[in-house]
């Protein structure tokens, strides 16, 4: 489903979908980039390199699949397609209604 708006800041990336809408922080998407290096670290276990001033410079449609978002530190090699968004939006969501996980002890 594609969206019907798109809103960008340097902060966050807010989608409207006929159903709501979802806001996506900058340091949220950078984390989850799939793109072939942060997919390459994460399968070596090693956590995405996220900068503390993470920010969006931009973006590209993809057809009406996805989005190709550009970071202010450069990185701009990872494809968002819409299904990815809203799985992202709704993990978001349910961390929120849910509160952060907490280790046992």
């Amino acid at each position: 489903m594609t969206p019907l708006e798109i809103r960008l800041t340097p902060q966050a990336l807010t989608l409207v979908w006929p159903d709501g809408s979802a806001t996506l922080s900058a340091q949220a998407l950078r984390a989850a980039c799939r793109c072939a290096d942060c997919h390459a670290a994460a399968l070596r276990g090693q956590a995405v390199p996220v900068p503390v001033a993470t920010a969006l410079a931009g973006l590209a449609p993809l057809g009406h699949y996805a989005v190709q978002l550009r970071f202010a530190d450069g990185h701009e090699r990872g494809i968002y397609p819409w299904p990815y968004l809203q799985q992202l939006a709704a993990t978001q969501e349910a961390t929120a209604a849910n509160g952060p996980l907490r280790s046992g002890g």
